[in-house]
């Protein structure tokens, strides 16, 4: 299986993470090959010459991108164990609406505060918290946004939780202070050996975070 399965990522990336969470609890096997974002393997600029981004899933030398993308192809190829997306069309379309949601907003309001200073940060931390609260509302008393189990927006957002500490140290805030619903949630997915392994340390967030600022010229 790992010669038919091939993942092109990269650490630190949350929409890594995504794949890597969604193989686990599907129990695939697979080849993992870390890519180096500044000089770009001739693989991935192969099998992702649109965007020339990771994370990259090749299956059966058949190349797939974009995560949620990725996450959906491996729930519907390995059916048998784990669903990710509900059976039903309108639950299946309303896990899809916040898995966007988490990609439109969750990544963006985070890159805004630590590349960010002053005004534009505390504008970016609040939607940040702001978009936080929302998901509490949707998560309810539910263990997980899928329920009983861990889902299709579960996988999205989860990854991020590896980042909350960088978040919190460039903008000098606490998120569990705001939200301590969706800390107790991380809290419980990280218990699952498929997301506590398919994430890395906060430390390793940090030190890309301080290699980006540099690069950028951020103090």
């Amino acid at each position: 299986m790992a010669k038919e399965v091939i993942l092109l990522d990269f650490l630190v990336s949350p929409f890594g993470m995504r794949v890597r969470i969604a193989l686990a609890e599907k129990g695939v096997e697979y080849e993992y090959r870390e890519e180096d974002l500044q000089n770009k393997s001739e693989l991935l600029l192969k099998m992702n010459p649109v965007h020339k981004k990771i994370p990259v899933l090749i299956h059966n030398e058949k190349s797939i991108c974009e995560s949620l993308f990725i996450v959906e192809y491996i729930d519907e190829v390995w059916r048998d164990k784990s669903p990710l997306l509900p059976s039903d069309p309108y639950q299946r379309a309303q896990a899809r609406f916040w898995a966007d949601y988490v990609d439109k907003k969750i990544y963006d309001c985070g890159g805004r505060i630590w590349r960010g200073k002053g005004e534009e940060q505390e504008a970016a931390k609040k939607e940040f918290i702001d978009c936080l609260k929302l998901l509490e509302e949707q998560l309810g008393n539910k263990p997980y946004f899928g329920g009983d189990t861990l889902g299709y927006v579960d996988v999205a957002l989860i990854p991020f939780y590896s980042w909350f500490p960088a978040y919190e140290s460039s903008g000098n805030f606490k998120i569990g202070e705001s939200c301590p619903k969706i800390v107790a949630w991380a809290k419980r997915c990280m218990q699952k050996d498929s997301v506590s392994k398919s994430l890395p340390k906060p430390e390793k967030v940090n030190e890309f975070i301080l290699r980006m600022k540099k690069r950028l010229g951020i103090e």
